[in-house]
């Protein structure tokens, strides 16, 4: 039951996270495009250029978006006519993929070896020390009463 409730509550939590996603597709906003494509001039997003095509672009942009088109749609208009370039994500598939997958596994692979770690040094017990107040060995007394001798 305990389980049901869990799976129940991430389905939740993941129809609460897409909703905003497909507003922003339905209805994209200049602003939005402007960071995810790519200037093919100055390879700087769109949102930090000037040049000539990256304002044609954005007028280019604010058209379709006023025609009602899609982000995807927009963005593959752009893609026809620019290539895959002017994306600022790399592609989800070929040698792009390990753009996404890399920094995913870097991550996990860190947590693993901190959490290893971790376990190794909560498992690991130092010198044995005598409590406070227990007698000392006869060798480690003598070494003891030598060295205080020397202070004296």
């Amino acid at each position: 039951m305990r389980a049901l409730l869990l799976a129940v509550l991430v389905a939740l939590l993941a129809l609460a996270a897409a909703a905003p996603a497909l507003a922003s597709e339905r209805h994209p906003t200049l602003a939005e495009l402007e960071s995810e494509i790519i200037c093919p001039t100055c390879h700087t997003s769109l949102d930090q250029s000037d040049s000539p095509i990256a304002l044609r672009i954005k007028n280019f942009i604010s058209a379709r978006i006023a025609a009602g088109d899609t982000k995807s749609q927009i963005k593959s208009k752009l893609v026809a006519q620019f290539g895959e370039g002017v994306l600022a994500e790399p592609p989800k598939h070929g040698f792009g993929l390990l753009a996404w997958i890399l920094p995913i596994a870097g991550i996990i692979g860190g947590a693993v070896v901190v959490g290893l770690l971790a376990w190794r040094w909560s498992r690991w017990r130092g010198p044995a020390v005598a409590p406070a107040g227990a007698p000392l060995g006869p060798e480690l007394d003598r070494r003891v009463d030598e060295e205080l001798a020397r202070f004296d």
